[in-house]
């Protein structure tokens, strides 16, 4: 497999931003126009609405998104499991892995989003990568992509109105600009690893069985690799 630095670039765009935010927004669009132009197009509007704002506005808008009234969470295991059991289970596996390899996750939690994407790199056992990239990070991010649902969002604002009495979202301007950043990092992932496939059925419910099981040994389901012509 190609060199995957790259996803410490897109790691970036899900870090709280701080002053730097803009230019590391700047040097990851540089990188897509470059090596994913797909991905640069999908990213575009993301890309321009932030360079249009001043940093109290970018905090704002990330803060709404991923923390305050959430549309989606970051940290990946409550994506995929929810309250179940297993996201215990998966956080403390993936703690272990990032420990593995050094990778300094801060103050967040192991598998939140960006730390997830810059562990990455750091896997050396290329199935095992393989198969957390294609059975984990993927269907979580496509979980997170349908929480920017325009029905689903409606849906959540008309529970919260009930129950807290007030949206915290409402009437600000392209509350939904992080699904553009999503989605340029699914198009990203979907093209470094389109030669994986498996024979099995992906069952969403029990996603991540397999790292839960043997983590510390790798993933006992092995993948089919697919041959570029």
């Amino acid at each position: 497999m190609q060199n995957i630095s790259h996803y410490n670039l897109l790691a970036n765009l899900f870090r709280y931003p701080d002053h730097k935010y803009k230019t590391n927004i700047i040097e990851c669009a540089n990188m897509l126009q470059n090596i994913y132009p797909d991905a640069f197009e999908e990213m575009k509007p993301f890309y321009n609405y932030i360079l249009s704002k001043d940093d109290d506005e970018i905090e704002e808008i990330f803060a709404k998104t991923f923390h305050i009234q959430a549309v989606c969470f970051l940290d990946i295991g409550y994506v995929l499991f929810a309250e179940d059991y297993k996201r215990g289970d998966f956080l403390v596996k993936v703690k272990s892995e990032q420990e593995k390899v050094n990778n300094d996750c801060g103050n967040e939690l192991a598998d939140n989003l960006p730390n997830i994407l810059t562990l990455l790199p750091l896997l050396h056992d290329k199935l095992f990568l393989a198969e957390f990239a294609v059975r984990i990070v993927k269907p979580a991010i496509e979980k997170m992509l349908d929480e920017f649902n325009t029905a689903r969002m409606e849906l959540k604002d008309k529970v919260r109105q009930k129950k807290q009495k007030v949206i915290i979202m409402e009437n600000v301007e392209n509350k939904n600009i992080f699904q553009y950043a999503l989605q340029a990092l699914y198009t990203v992932i979907q093209h470094d690893f389109a030669h994986v496939s498996y024979n099995d059925p992906l069952i969403k419910p029990t996603i991540g069985s397999d790292f839960l099981k043997n983590c510390n040994t790798g993933c006992s389901t092995t993948p089919q690799l697919i041959k570029n012509n």
